[in-house]
């Protein structure tokens, strides 16, 4: 073989070596790519199962809420049909004791609504002598008039409210301050309608504010009589509304 052919010989051989070692070159960053790839690929899964299940989640939530919604608004109507049949309620009430209690007016006796109950407030000139915790004769008779139309209610409650004016009580024996005097006032009021005009005891209560909640506060003799008074509260019982809102 000439030197020359040997040569050539030679040089392809070399050429081929770097050929061969420039594929294994290229077959390691394949296989690196390969790795790269399933572990992007293994990651990308792994983020999507996590979308997909908070996905599912979210929407399981969504559904939730909208049924929670759903069910408070069907709530909150039927609170706001009760609360409206209360309503009605009490002023179908109040219509019926002004007319039966029309007489009393002119004697300081009055019929009103606030938040939703009726107020029937008797002045003390009208039930008591002055003084004194004995009902009178016309007391009497606006009770019994009073009495009628409850024992025609007897889903209504019934607190009966005695207040005083802020003059200190003096000579009247076992009764020690305005306290003592519009309790007993009161119970003298609930002993009445209860043992006389048979009302359902369990509908009544009985208390005593004193002078601590006046109508008129001037000071003057004709606020202090307006602030002596018994206040009948009635209020429809509240039973349905609260096992709604429980």
């Amino acid at each position: 073989m000439s030197p020359k052919a040997y040569q050539t010989l030679i040089n392809t051989k070399d050429s081929l070596n770097q050929g061969w070692k420039a594929e294994q070159i290229k077959n390691v960053n394949l296989e690196d790519e390969l790795a790269r790839l399933k572990a992007d690929t293994a990651s990308l899964g792994r983020k999507l199962t996590a979308l997909s299940e908070n996905l599912t989640s979210r929407a399981s939530q969504a559904k939730q809420l909208a049924s929670d919604l759903a069910e408070r608004e069907e709530r909150l109507r039927e609170v706001e049909e009760i609360l409206k049949k209360r309503e009605e309620a009490s002023n179908a009430l109040k219509n019926k004791l002004q007319k039966a209690l029309l007489g009393f007016e002119e004697s300081g006796l009055s019929v009103d609504m606030r938040d939703g109950k009726v107020y029937v407030s008797l002045t003390d000139k009208l039930l008591f002598p002055s003084g004194s915790i004995v009902i009178d004769e016309k007391g009497k008779q606006a009770l019994i008039e009073l009495a009628k139309v409850l024992n025609t209610q007897p889903e209504i409650n019934i607190a009966v409210e005695g207040h005083t004016d802020d003059q200190k009580v003096r000579s009247l024996g076992h009764i020690k301050d305005n306290w003592d005097l519009s309790v007993l006032r009161s119970t003298s009021v609930v002993r009445f309608l209860t043992q006389e005009q048979q009302i359902d005891p369990a509908r009544l209560i009985a208390t005593g504010k004193g002078e601590f909640t006046p109508i008129d506060t001037a000071g003057n003799p004709e606020a202090r009589s307006m602030n002596r008074r018994i206040e009948v509260v009635l209020s429809p019982k509240l039973d349905e509304l609260y096992q709604l809102i429980k």
